[in-house]
């Protein structure tokens, strides 16, 4: 049973991508060859599918870029060996950045998280400058183990993620700016 909440995160339904055991397709991407072994559906994302995924029964992947090219949530991918302290040194930048909705995320991998900052209508471009800035100020201050998103680095297709297993922690609001 998915019991995962994602209304945190402005997730875009309307289409999924199923992990397929073979490759779907092959796409040439600034000079570099990639294989999706993700299909895309045009179709809605529904609990029954949500179930499967948590079930272990299949493997569902949503859509961070939509139609319009606009991104709700930019997004690090970390996959290191001390998710307490990436939780704790990525919460302070972004605290001090201004941003006051981000939720992290578990994986089925352990020590895995995806950490959604909610941006909310922003365009692709803008998304991926600001994903960068992000990253480089984050890595300032830790060793880098995560990958961002959306990013121009690969092809618009792998600009996926897996649904989310569990929340890990999550930050709403200015609760806390009353004691700064």
């Amino acid at each position: 049973m998915y019991n995962v909440d994602i209304t945190l995160i402005k997730m875009i339904t309307d289409h999924y991508y199923i992990k397929r055991d073979k490759i779907v397709q092959k796409l040439n991407h600034k000079n570099r060859l990639f294989f999706d072994k993700y299909e895309r559906v045009d179709g809605l994302l529904s609990r029954t599918l949500m179930n499967q995924h948590a079930d272990g029964e299949i493997i569902i992947a949503h859509d961070l870029i939509n139609s319009r090219d606009k991104v709700e949530n930019i997004v690090f991918d970390y996959n290191g060996r001390n998710t307490e302290k990436f939780w704790h040194r990525a919460q302070l930048m972004l605290r001090e950045e201004g941003f006051l909705n981000f939720t992290a995320y578990e994986t089925k991998t352990s020590g895995h998280l995806h950490l959604y900052i909610h941006k909310g209508h922003t365009t692709l471009s803008e998304a991926v400058q600001l994903a960068n800035k992000l990253s480089a100020k984050l890595s300032m201050k830790l060793p880098k183990e995560w990958k961002m998103f959306p990013s121009m680095d690969v092809p618009r297709e792998f600009n996926i993620l897996s649904l989310p297993m569990k929340v890990y922690q999550k930050e709403r609001g200015t609760s806390w700016a009353r004691h700064m």
